[in-house]
């Protein structure tokens, strides 16, 4: 009995953890890898980090030439 419910919440931090990210315009790193891995198969994923810093620089571009 418990242990159901302890999956529903942890299934709902999952995914309001989901909507979050993307509300601020972050993907979810687990669907990019599974994307990565059914699309090109052939290429690494990048790793979090990288994931993120990509994202981050996408969203708000690198910093060069820019005063805000």
């Amino acid at each position: 009995m418990f242990s159901g419910l302890r999956d529903d919440v942890r299934n709902s931090g999952r995914y309001l953890g989901q909507a979050m990210r993307l509300m601020v315009g972050m993907p979810d790193y687990e669907t990019y890898v599974a994307r990565m891995r059914a699309t090109h198969p052939d290429q690494p994923a990048m790793t979090y980090e990288e994931f993120f810093r990509e994202r981050q620089n996408a969203r708000y571009g690198s910093g060069a030439g820019k005063c805000c």
